[in-house]
């Protein structure tokens, strides 16, 4: 799946992946996938993400995790019925892999929670093809 959909706590996250093949160069082996992020608080309370968590798997079972603060230098406060959306990208070695993780969201009163962000799939439009005809 190039998409994906999760809902932790009111917090809803929907990934839409692609790949890039004008930036990507199979000789090196360079793939480049982007993808949109969007988090809509489904809620009652408000919530402001905090930190991202990231485990992105190749082809290969190599496993990179990305953890940081915030997302695109942002750490968002969603409004129960706001949404707040990004675009990144991931650069693999291989022509297929996934991605997943959570953000960890804090609400007002101090509770945390992970959101989840469920698995999606990276993969190119070629590597579609050579999956569909086995």
């Amino acid at each position: 799946m190039r998409m994906s959909n999760a809902i932790t706590d009111g917090i809803r996250i929907r990934v839409e992946c692609v790949h890039l093949p004008e930036h990507s160069d199979p000789d090196e082996p360079r793939y480049v996938f982007a993808y949109r992020v969007s988090l809509r608080n489904e809620g009652e309370k408000p919530a402001t993400l905090r930190t991202r968590h990231w485990v992105i798997t190749d082809a290969l079972g190599q496993i990179e995790e990305v953890r940081g603060p915030g997302i695109v230098g942002q750490t968002p406060r969603l409004e129960p019925g706001q949404v707040h959306e990004y675009q990144s990208f991931s650069v693999l070695k291989t022509a297929r892999g996934s991605m997943h993780g959570t953000f960890q969201m804090v609400r007002d009163d101090g509770e945390e929670f992970d959101a989840e962000i469920a698995a999606f799939v990276l993969k190119t439009a070629d590597e579609a093809s050579r999956l569909a005809l086995n």
